[in-house]
């Protein structure tokens, strides 16, 4: 994964994927707890996710957010779409996306859309397999997007030209 550095003159924007309420039983009763799951991205192939736990939803959505920001990667975004097809898995949930032509939208799911909303995909084919489980799909698409190359990496690692890079 090739982590970023951000300015502070970025903007990021902040999506909630998921909360999640979790209760543990004492002797004096019951105890709530909030768990929240945070995407946030500048919409122009910035992404990075967060996990915020607290007493209170706000807390925890913002401890979320605080999170997400320390943990940013770069993905390439091509006219709004990605660059070439990609699967990942992470735990049981499984991630395809597919690039997809200019007008089609955003076709995913759940916990998928706001990560590759976030990311400023707009042009996506997408589909989760197996697990729905909101946690393991927001790593696993972000995994499948931090693995993506563009044909200028790609010509970059090869230390070769654009045209020697598609014509072989």
């Amino acid at each position: 994964m090739n982590k970023v550095k951000i300015n502070s003159d970025v903007e990021l924007k902040d999506r909630l994927v998921a909360i999640n309420r979790v209760t543990k039983v004492t002797k004096g009763g019951r105890t709530f707890t909030f768990a929240a799951i945070v995407v946030v991205g500048d919409g122009n192939g910035v992404i990075g996710w967060g996990l915020g736990k607290a007493g209170e939803v706000t807390a925890a959505i913002q401890k979320g957010t605080e999170a997400a920001k320390k943990n940013l990667v770069k993905v390439p975004v091509l006219k709004g779409t990605i660059p070439h097809e990609m699967e990942a898995h992470f735990g049981g949930a499984q991630v395809f996306l597919k690039p997809a032509a200019a007008g089609t939208g955003l076709v995913a799911g759940g916990a998928m859309r706001a990560v590759l909303e976030s990311a400023g995909v707009k042009d996506v084919l997408a589909k989760s397999k197996g697990s729905s489980n909101p946690h393991n799909l927001v790593k696993a698409t972000i995994l499948a997007l931090s693995q993506m190359r563009d044909a200028y990496t790609i010509a970059g690692e090869r230390g070769v030209g654009m045209n020697k890079v598609f014509n072989g």
